[in-house]
Order: structure tokens, then sequence, then C-alpha cells
């Protein structure tokens, strides 16, 4: 069916089509408070809204496995736990890879799958495989967390719980018990358990002195504890009609009935409360949380993947006041660190951009025409087509997002076309007839296969996102889903709306300058075409000078320009990490962190900080899902995120260049570097902790650790590169015990007798062999365990004096059966794929991100040259057994850069190939689909020169604004084409053709690409909040568009000259005239 001769036929049918389209589109887009309000009244609306958030789900296939032992050292984690796991883990199908990390007490696995891997699948195999693993471990090992974990799932802010009365123990067991179960409860949160305490738990602090005293170890009073202590169901017994239930008090209800249990009985019996304290506490301190250099707690409020970001966080807010209640008056429970102004500040800047964009639009079209009324029928077009696309966003599943917004502020500008290129039309027919529904039906005639033809090469630019895999696909589809719906609305109402508002709006005689015959215009147009009469003369050299220029220029320019994976912005805050010596207590590394602080502070500048929060120390092994959210190496690292005040003036890479001076002079000891800290930045570094990570693997740990330190010393020189550092701890201070079997025997005591008695004074009883206390008062269940005071312990000689057996006349002493000695051991390791490696880690300043990852490239071969020539040196001697060869991989932000710009790069030259043979396929020539594609050296030439003079990278906003320019360009080069190709088969020759066309077209093609460029303009500025981010997208499509409408009208016609000067039809057809095959007037269709 015809759609324009449906819609003059039918023009209230048309009306309302579109109605139900603006009220579909804009249901889909209410605002939240609606839906509360409508709510507070009965009503609930069946129409679901679309969701708010900054990123697409990436949706990246990746699982975590978390698997604590407390007091366990990396070897053993690695060893005993870590390799079960890592080895079955390879059966699941659709594995990549097997990433883990092992510190004490826990061990950190992250499994990446291949792109398309059905992960509801592989998640039922990897808990399978973990309960496999689990059979071959040792006693006491508890089941791993096993979650999926997007790096979309980020923390959307902090709810922090602070008191000026309470200890962090206290807030810690409110936090757990009574404020996370009402937010792990809202929709869309993921809430782990609160960072900066340890676990309540009932703790039995053994005094050395009473147990030597009393001839007791640790040992025998955790063999009282458990049997004095035990859990033993309640069963049931009949007493007439009543069956009444028997509980004993078998397990101790009261703190007191604790410390009544004998540990030795006889005469001389010896309690509990005889060897020591029993106190309601907590578990061993292993981090503090930190709020304003304060000791707190707090929750991170992390969203699921698929989740809105606004929604989570309006969710939070609005659930405050019932948390609040439900905490004792003397803590307070506040939301900090929120992520929300990020998303805001992008939808309003990209929305108000639009805006701009769309009245700029209408402006520059009303300037072409001079005619308000056709003004008005372009400018309608934009917010309905714009409904269009969100009503078909909606029914996909897509959420609004950067990518989103993205797609439909780079739509508002190209939106003009389809309605300007009829409307320009109609107003040629107008000055020759006099009838406007006549004049509207012959414009939509001449123009819907060339408007047909430019939407469908505008579609090919962003079919191959389709066919992108992993992060690509996920950030590019919703944006080319976004632009694919908006042109093809913009096409549908051009083709039905458009006539019906023509012929209701246009007047006959109101086709002023229509033809271009004012004086004026008929000056431009003469200039014009002498121009392209003079410039299709000389062809044969300005073809290819414009070619080698262009292509040249493009690659000159991207190379200068640099190169990154989304354009950075100023936040208002960053993220610091900082390390002191291996094996720091953590209260040394808390008075590191709070002076870090106050140094951070007096750089900003008094009153400029506006809130610090951090935590410093390791995750308990009670709460090991936390290690997934927020990893920490030991007990000597702190994580400190610090925020300013909105309008400080405080410049955040100016900040840190200050930072890193003033830090190397007065903490020399310490280390740092600074991490992704905001929503946008976080999910663009996929995960990564640091720009630049290179892993090293391959040799043995001395041997990688020798190749590191020296790869270490070459990337330091490197004057883009700061931070560097190698991840892992490789010199832990140990105090190792070293038990004597043959004394140990003598003495008539056990391996198994002296190790509890170690680990009950080195760490606690808790993980060996559990023992519980529920409390009556509130239901909930804590454990009970045995350790000696940490005050008790200063030395390996108050080590030395724990007693492990008791003997007549005496106990036997740890010095007596084992030897301590001081020693180092790393702290931890890491594998891939099984295989140790280890890895260094490196910020950038100054340069960008492709810039930084070729030198590291180089400085990697050139240390890997090196290092495998003195190998072959030593090999070739025999001096020593073969080496093992060393193998690096850039890790980081790097393999994401270079998989985004390949896949782009590629998916530019696969939509330049399908444009081409779309092209052909319509002009069944292969020449004339060259000559359209030779815009695209121009265009690539202006997207970079125009990146490369405002001192912006080539990004992923910017490779989008480059993809759509070419689309453009592609539909102003079909314009000319087609028109040339109608006039050369009138008879004339392909150089006056092309000249004509040029003359002709020139007035629609200006008209398209000034209204794109206005409304391209506000973006290209970037003046709103978060505009830094979105300007590299209108910078691309303005330069983009700007060369190649040069080019259309003065490079285009000499091209087509040169390709086309005598084109013929491929048509076979024996009825075609065009055809080499026609047979003559006197055939007719029932002869064949």
């Amino acid at each position: 069916m015809n759609p324009i001769g449906f819609a003059l036929r039918r023009p209230k049918t048309v009306v309302v089509l579109l109605l139900a389209l603006v009220l579909i589109g804009l249901s889909a887009v209410r605002p939240a408070s609606m839906d509360d309000w409508l709510r507070a009244r009965g009503v609930e609306l069946p129409i679901r809204r679309m969701s708010v958030d900054i990123f697409p789900a990436l949706n990246l296939p990746v699982i975590y496995v978390c698997q604590p032992y407390g007091g366990m050292d990396p070897a053993q984690m690695e060893g005993l736990l870590t390799n079960y796991y890592e080895y079955h883990f390879l059966y699941v199908n659709g594995i990549h890879h097997v990433e883990s990390r092992n510190v004490q007490g826990t061990a950190l696995m992250k499994l990446v799958f291949h792109p398309g891997t059905n992960m509801a699948q592989a998640m039922a195999e990897t808990i399978n495989y973990v309960n496999r693993s689990r059979a071959m471990m040792p006693p006491g090992t508890v089941p791993p967390f096993v979650m999926r974990f997007d790096t979309g799932s980020v923390p959307v802010g902090y709810l922090v719980l602070s008191s000026g009365t309470r200890t962090v123990a206290e807030i810690q067991d409110q936090a757990l018990f009574r404020v996370r179960p009402m937010f792990s409860s809202l929709p869309g949160v993921s809430a782990p358990p609160p960072f900066g305490g340890s676990a309540r738990s009932v703790v039995i602090r053994a005094n050395p002195e009473r147990l030597q005293a009393c001839g007791l170890s640790p040992d025998e009073v955790i063999t009282a504890l458990t049997r004095g202590s035990t859990i033993a169901p309640s069963g049931n017994v009949r007493v007439g009609d009543l069956y009444p239930a028997v509980p004993t008090n078998a397990l101790a209800r009261d703190l007191s009935e604790l410390g009544r249990i004998p540990i030795r009985t006889g005469e001389h019996t010896v309690y509990l409360r005889d060897i020591g304290t029993i106190e309601d506490s907590a578990d061993l301190t292993t981090g503090y949380a930190l709020v304003n250099g304060r000791r707190a707690v707090y929750i991170l409020a992390t969203k699921r993947a698929d989740a809105s970001t606004m929604e989570v966080i309006n969710q939070i807010r609005r659930s405050l006041p019932a948390m609040q209640k439900e905490l004792p008056d003397d803590i307070r429970v506040s939301f900090e660190f929120d992520q929300s102004p990020y998303v805001t500040r992008a939808i309003s800047s990209l929305s108000t951009e639009g805006l701009l964009g769309a009245a700029l639009t209408g402006l520059m079209v009303l300037v072409f025409l001079r005619d308000w009324r056709s003004a008005l029928v372009v400018i309608l077009n934009i917010p309905l087509a714009l409904l269009f696309a969100v009503t078909g966003l909606w029914l996909t599943g897509q959420t609004i997002n950067l990518m989103t917004l993205g797609g439909l502020a780079l739509a508002v500008g190209i939106l003009v076309d389809e309605a300007t290129v009829e409307i320009e039309n109609i107003h040629r027919q107008l000055s020759r007839t006099g009838s406007v529904a006549l004049a509207v039906w012959r414009g939509n005639q001449q123009t819907a296969v060339p408007r047909l033809l430019a939407l469908l090469c505008m579609l090919a630019v962003f079919l191959p996102t389709f066919f992108m895999q992993g992060a690509p696909r996920e950030l590019f589809a919703p944006l080319a889903l976004a632009v694919i719906f908006s042109m093809t609305g913009s096409y549908l109402l051009s083709s039905t709306l458009v006539p019906v508002l023509c012929v209701w709006l246009l007047r006959a005689g109101h086709s002023v300058a229509a033809d271009g015959t004012t004086e004026r215009g008929g000056r431009l147009a003469a200039a014009l075409q002498r121009l392209a009469g003079a410039l299709i003369r000389s062809r044969w050299l300005l073809v290819p000078v414009y070619l080698v220029l262009c292509l040249l220029g493009s690659w000159q320019s991207i190379q200068r320009a640099g190169l990154e994976i989304f354009p950075g912005a100023e936040t208002g805050e960053f993220r610091l990490r900082l390390r002191a010596p291996d094996g720091t207590h953590v209260e040394a590394t808390e008075r590191y962190a709070v002076s870090v602080l106050q140094a951070i502070d007096e750089e900003a500048g008094a009153g400029n900080v506006k809130l610090s929060l951090g935590y410093a120390g390791t995750v308990p092994a009670s709460f090991p899902v936390n290690s997934v959210y927020q990893f920490s190496r030991g007990p000597e690292e702190a994580i400190l995120r610090v925020a300013f005040r909105p309008g400080s003036g405080v410049r955040t890479d100016e900040l840190k260049r200050k930072l890193r001076r003033r830090f190397l002079q007065e903490f020399p000891q310490l280390r740092f570097s600074f991490e992704p800290s905001d929503i946008i930045s976080e999910v663009m570094s996929f995960g990564a902790a640091a720009p630049v990570e290179v892993a090293v693997r391959g040799g043995s740990l001395a041997e990688n650790r020798d190749f590191a330190q020296r790869l270490r010393t070459e990337l330091q020189r490197e004057p883009v590169l700061r931070d560097v550092q190698i991840v892992q701890s490789l010199d832990y201070p140990t105090l190792d015990v070293k038990i004597d079997r043959e004394r140990a025997g003598l003495a008539g005591a056990t391996t198994d007798q002296i190790s509890r008695s170690v680990l009950a004074a080195t760490s606690s009883s808790r993980f060996i062999v559990p023992s519980y206390w529920p409390d009556p008062k509130t239901g909930v269940g804590y454990q009970v365990q045995v350790e000696i005071p940490q005050p008790a312990l200063t030395s390996a000689a108050d080590l030395g004096a724990i007693p492990v057996l008791k003997k007549d006349g005496g106990a036997v002493l740890l010095r007596d059966v084992a030897d301590l000695s001081s020693g180092k051991m790393p702290g931890e390791f890491d594998r891939y794929n099984m295989k140790r490696e280890l890895s260094l880690t490196a910020s950038i300043d100054g340069a960008d991100l492709g810039a930084a990852a070729a030198r590291v490239d180089a400085v990697v071969r050139r240390v890997l040259q090196q290092d495998n020539a003195w190998k072959d040196e030593l090999e070739q001697s025999g001096i020593q057994p073969k080496p093992g060869r060393i193998t690096c991989e850039l890790r980081g932000q790097i393999p994401p850069l270079r998989q985004m710009t390949s896949g782009l790069a590629v998916g530019l030259v696969l939509a330049v190939l399908a444009i081409f043979l779309m092209l052909s396929a319509s002009f069944q020539s292969f020449r004339l689909a060259l000559a359209a594609v030779t815009t695209v050296p121009a265009v690539l030439a202006g997207s970079s020169l125009l990146l490369l003079a405002t001192g912006t990278t080539v990004n992923i906003q910017s490779f989008i604004g480059v993809i759509m320019s070419l689309g453009v360009s592609m539909a102003n080069a079909i314009l000319l084409i087609s028109f040339a190709e109608q006039q050369r088969r009138t008879g004339v020759t392909a150089a006056v053709a092309a000249q004509f066309a040029a003359v002709e077209r020139s007035r629609a093609i200006l008209m398209t690409s000034a209204a794109m460029l206005a409304g391209m303009l506000p973006l290209a500025l970037g003046t709103g909040s978060g505009g830094a981010q979105t300007a590299p997208l209108g910078l691309a499509v303005m330069g983009g568009l700007s060369a190649a409408t040069v080019a259309a009208l003065l490079v285009l016609p000499a091209a087509y000259t040169c390709l086309c000067p005598g084109v013929s039809t491929a048509s076979l057809h024996p009825l075609d005239p065009n055809s080499r095959h026609y047979a003559g007037s006197g055939v007719h269709d029932e002869e064949l």
C-alpha cells in the first residue's frame, strides 16, 4: 500500500495513530513521582516505565567464587583450597579463564566465560563443581559464596552508620541484623554485609599466665568449651494428653553459665571463669571503616546489573526514616556518595542539548525556506520521531541511559533530513502548479525512493553493531537502536504526517525562492556552477589529491589525537589506595590513613573536602563476600575515597599531582595509587583497578619476581606513567613455628594439640571448633571462641611461653617442642588458569590511554627480548637446567580499549562495504556506488581534524559521531548522484549531468547539513554538566559532516564524471528502453 495515498485519503486515521503514539511514548517515560502520586490514590498504571541508568547492562559473563578460611596463610589457601577449585572449574562449559587471588583467610576466584555463554547453565555447573571440589578440602572448610557480578553492579552510594557513644562492634551488629534486612529487600539492591566491624562473638580471653599457673593449654580450654556447651535438639514426651517439648540448657543460654564449665576436675577444679574473662564482644579486628577520619560502619549500596540507578537510590532515600527508627537513638544512618547526580546531570545535559538542537534545527530550516508553515512541519517531525524511538526502545526492554540518550540527541539533527528533503521538493512543485495537494503528491513521489535509500544507508552504518561481541555490543546496540528507531519513525512520518500537514498548512503561491531564482540565489547558483565546472575539468588531478590528503590527514590526526575508551570529565572526587610496608598492623595502617586524609584536606584547601570515607585493613573472614566488592591484600592496605564540595574549584588531576609530590616527601615508606571513583569511570574501567596492568607468568615465583622488578624499573622511567608498583605482597613478615616432632613425642604432645594451641593464641577457635550462644533477647545466634588477648603476645618469647600440654610437675610450653624464628613469605599468591603470576599496575598522567599502551607495549617487548636473550645464553652454556620462559599480558583498561577500537574500526569498514553493496544493487552499477562512497575519506578527515584541533581524543563517543556523519554523507551523496543519473539518461554527458546536479541539489544538501550541524552545536559545545563526556560525539559529527558536505558539492561531481563517463544500465529486460537488449517498441508484454 502506498503510504502517501493512504495518508491523503485517511488523514484523520493518521492523526489518531499519532495520538496513540504520543500516549504510549509519554507513558513509557513518565516520571516516578507520577506513579507515587497515583499509587497514593489507589491507582496503579499497568504500563511499565522505562528504567533510568547511567549505562546499559553490560552482561559480562563473569562469576565470582569467594572461599574463606580464617587464619590460613596465602600458601595454604592456594594449595589446599584454590587449586582444587581451579582444577574443576576448567571443566565448566564456556570457560575462558580462571583468575584467583589468595591472601590470608580468603581466596577470591574470578571465572570469565566466552561471550554468548549460557550463564544460567554456567552458574549451575560452577556450583556443581564447587560441591565436588569441597570433598577434597581440609576439615572445617565452609561453603564459598558463588555469585554473578557484572561490572555494571557498581556501588551507587554508601549507607553510613556512626555513633559517638557506641563501639564499632555494636554498630556493626545493628547494621547487620537490623538495617541490612530492610536494605537488601529494596527492589534492585544487592547489599553485602557491613564494612567496618567484626562479627559479634562471645570471646573467652584466656590469660597466658593463669593458664601456665594452672598447667593448662589453650587446646584444653577449647575441648572443655565444646563439651560443656553443646547443641542438643529438644525432644518431646507424652504427659497425659499433652505432648510438651523437652528443651535443655545443654547449650548455655547465659554467659555466666559458660563461666561455670569445668576445664579440669579433681582436688582443685578449674573453671572457665578462673583462666580469663568471658565477654560479649567481637571477633578479631582485621579492618576499620573511616568516615571523615573517625571509625564507623558502612554498607555498600550496590545495584543489580539490570536495576535502575535512579530507582535504587530513590528507594534507599525513601527508606532512610524507617531504618533510623529501627536503630537506637545514638546511632545515626545517612546515605553518602550518592551517584544519582551523575545520572541526573547527564540526562539533564543531554535533554537540554537535544532541545536546543531541535530549536536551532528549526531555525535553520526557516532561514532556508523562509516559510514558517514549512518550518513548523519540519519541527513537528522531531518530537514525534523521538517518541516513536522511545516507544521502540521501551518495547525492546532498553533503558534511558547515556547511550540511548546519546543516540536520540544524535538523531535530532538528522531527523529533519527526511522532512526537509520532501518539503524542499514540494516547494519546487508548488512553483509549477497551483494545486497544493498535487504538489505534495508529486514532491513525495519523487523523493520517496531516494529518501528510502538514504534511510537504508543510515541504518546500514549501524548494522555491524549487532554482530559485535561482549561489552562493545552491549554498549553500542542501545545507541544503534535509538538511531534506527528515530530514523525509521522520521521516514514513516515524512511519508504520512508531513503530506497531510503540508496540504493543511501550505498555500499556493507561497514558494518563495523554491527554485533558487532570486537575485542572490541566482548569483550563488551561477558561482557554484562555474566552480563545479572548473573542478570537473581538472578531475583527474582533483580526485587523487583529495583522496591522498584526506587519508593522510585522517591517519595523522588520529595518531596525534590519542585514544581513550570514554572521554574523561571532572567528577569532584577520587579514590586512593595506600600500602604501608608489608605486614604493618591494621591500627598503624589506620593512623597512616588518617594522616593522609589530613594532608589531602590541607592540599585541597580548608572546607573544600565534603566527605571522606575509607577502609583500612582486610575484610573479616566472617564476611568473605565483601572481597568481591572491595578487595584488600592485607592489614597494610587502606582504600580512601574523598569527595569535594560543589563549587570548591578543586581540579582532581592537579590535586593528584600535588599529592604525589607531597606523599613522596612525607610518607616515603608508603605506596599510593589512584583508582576509578565515580560510577561512570568505574563502569567504563570494566572492573580494572588501574588503567595499566601487566601480568607476568611462566617461570617460578623467584623468576617472575626478578622479571617483574626489572620491568618495574623500566616502566618507572616512562614519563607518562605514575604509581608503578608490583601488586602482590612478596615480603610479608612471619614468625615461623617449626615443630620438632621428636621433642613433641617425647613430651607426650601431638602436632594437633600444638597447632590448636598456637591457633587459639594467634587467632581464635571459631574456625576449627565452632561453638554457639543464642542471644535470648533477639533470637540471633553468635559464635563462642577462645583466644589469647593480643596485648599479651608482643614477641616471639611471649608466643614461646604458650602452654601446649599439661604434664606432671608443670606444663609443656611451645618453646619446649618447637623452634621459633623470624622469616618472610609472599603475602599473596595470584594465579591465571592454574599458573602463578605477578602483576604490575600503573596510572597515567599527561597522556591518553592509547599512547600509554603503546609505550608499555614497547617496554614489555624490550625487557622480554633481553630476558629471552639472557636465558638463551644460559641454556646454550648448559650451566643450569632449562630456565622458564616468561610471558606477559597487558590487562587493565588496555584490552577493552583495543577490543573496542578494533571492533569499531571493523564495523566502520563493514558499514562502508554494506553501503557500497546496497548502492550497487540500487543503482545497478558498481561505479556509481564507488562514486558515492568517495565522500567517506572527507568524513574521516573532517572528524579527526576537528577532534585534534579541539584537543579531544578518539573514543567511543567520537567513533559514534564518525559513523553517524558517514550515514548522513551517504544520504547527501545519494541525492546528488540520483539526480545526476536522471539527467545523464536524458542524453547529456556525465560532466554536464554532474554539474547540473551539484547546482540543483545544493540547496537541499546545504539545508539538511546545516540543520544537522545546528542540531549538533549544543552537543559539541558541551556546556552542560557532564558535557565533556558527550562533546566528542557532537564534534565528530560536525567535523565529518562539514567536510563531507564540501566534498559532496565540489569533489563528488568530479568523481562521478571520472567513474561514470558513460555508465549504462545493467538491465537485461527486453522492454526496458535503457537496456542493451531492448527489443523495440513493437514488442509487448503479451508476446513475452
